[in-house]
């Protein structure tokens, strides 16, 4: 098993920046993958980026140029930096873990979710 718990959403004004972050623990080792999904309201999630312990990133379309995600594996944590943030950024933000560095399917471990808020 592994646990995730995120940290740092909150409210934000369209054009400003935020920092998510979140601590992985448990069974981390067999995912070498963390990163971040998106849910809007509704079932709908959407990738946004993910990386793996070699610093290697995938990104999703509606984020590439504005967000850069990062990790310490000393420490567990995989961070994501949202800059030049829009309205449509409004979502909740799952930390997960995976096996592999692909968007082709759900990963197995997901956060509880922090909420996001941007402001026009």
């Amino acid at each position: 098993q592994v646990q995730l718990v995120e940290s740092g959403g909150g409210l934000v004004q369209a054009g400003g920046s935020l920092r998510l972050s979140c601590r992985a623990s448990g069974n981390i080792f067999s995912m070498r993958v963390l990163g971040w999904y998106r849910q809007y309201p509704g079932p709908r999630r959407e990738p946004v980026a993910i990386i793996n312990r070699d610093g290697d990133a995938e990104y999703g379309d509606s984020v590439k140029g504005r967000f850069s995600i990062d990790r310490d594996n000393d420490k567990n944590m995989v961070y994501l930096q949202m800059n030049d943030v829009k309205p449509e950024d409004t979502a909740v933000y799952f930390c997960i873990a995976r096996t592999s560095l692909a968007f082709d399917r759900d990963p197995p471990y997901w956060g509880q979710g922090t909420r996001v808020t941007v402001s026009s």
